[in-house]
């Protein structure tokens, strides 16, 4: 043996000419097949909720599109995860450095069909995305010339109002004439139902929800009826987020945003600004109450026995350029 232990084995030497043990690769992805074992289990979800990947129960009609859309995209992007980590592995593992062989390996300078492969495949791939996404958001922002229900959610710094616009009894005015909706364009004023007084129901980020609890004020909705959401906001851009509805837009001052859902369970859900709207936007909250269309028309009642009639103010006023826009489209 040489005094410097240039003799002994490959991968054997260490300081001093001390054999090293070499850790065996088998045992490092178990370790790792172990550990991704232990986070996949560790979520606390069921088997009821893997299909959703994590995301809510629907709770309205149109709902299960969205998760529909996650799904296939999240499919895919698994798809794609596993096809890279395959390469990479497989690179990792047959073309490392032999133990023995210290040549250079060949060296290939370019491979035409790979490169029209990985040109085209993201091409194809990121076509379908568009398609499906143009598709379902074309269904999902349709808006139905007569929706059953009406409300003008208005966000301001901290929380949130919501104008119902009815014929409520007790209630006198007309929402297509009312000042406090200026901010709401005509297109939007053409579906309010006559002679519609209207109800009022305002938040502070320190309002609770009888029932559970929950902080924020209470949007009342009834099951089985298409609401249109028309938002409109005070000051800055907010968004307005029902997170069972999987379903969520922008708040935008001086632009009018609107959607419809139909809600098909009753219940209390969670809701939340989706927008970093200034220091107090973590306590922009607010709750979602289904209920039977009977139990809906007497809240509006009592709203109106509490004195909330009419509407409060919209909004700013939507700009000229953006009126212009509008008027373009139409």
């Amino acid at each position: 043996m040489s005094p410097n232990g240039s003799d002994l084995p490959h991968g054997l030497e260490g300081v001093g000419g001390t054999p090293k043990p070499r850790r065996p690769m088998r045992r490092k992805l178990l370790q790792a097949l172990t550990a991704g074992l232990v986070l996949a289990t560790a979520t606390g979800c069921t088997w009821e909720d893997f299909p959703r990947l994590g995301m809510p129960t629907p709770t309205t009609e149109e709902a299960p599109r969205i998760l529909s859309l996650w799904q296939g995209s999240w499919a895919a992007a698994l798809a794609v995860g596993v096809l890279v980590w395959g390469l990479i592995l497989w690179s990792a593992f047959f073309h490392r450095r032999s133990r023995t062989k210290v040549e250079v390996p060949p060296q290939t300078r370019y491979n035409m069909p790979i490169e029209a492969l990985y040109t085209v495949v993201p091409l194809v791939i990121v076509s379908v995305f568009f398609y499906f996404t143009a598709r379902d958001e074309s269904e999902l922002l349709k808006l139905e010339k007569k929706p059953d229900v009406t409300v003008n959610v208005v966000g301001f710094q901290w929380s949130w109002c919501f104008n119902y616009v009815e014929d409520v009894e007790g209630s006198t005015g007309d929402a297509k004439t009312s000042e406090e909706l200026d901010a709401i364009p005509d297109r939007y004023k053409e579906a309010f139902p006559a002679d519609a007084g209207g109800v009022y129901d305002c938040g502070i980020p320190g309002t609770r929800n009888p029932q559970t609890n929950n902080p924020g004020p209470t949007l009342w909705l009834p099951e089985g009826k298409r609401v249109r959401f028309v938002l409109t906001s005070r000051d800055v851009i907010h968004s307005f987020w029902v997170v069972p509805f999987l379903m969520k837009q922008d708040v935008i001052p001086g632009h009018t945003n609107a959607f419809e859902v139909t809600p098909n369970r009753e219940g209390t859900f969670l809701g939340k600004c989706a927008e970093l709207c200034g220091v107090d936007h973590s306590r922009m909250l607010f709750n979602v109450k289904v209920v039977s269309p009977e139990r809906y028309e007497q809240h509006l009642k009592d709203l109106a026995k509490k004195g909330q009639q009419g509407y409060v103010p919209a909004g700013i006023e939507q700009s000229g350029p953006e009126k212009n826009r509008e008027s373009n489209i139409l």
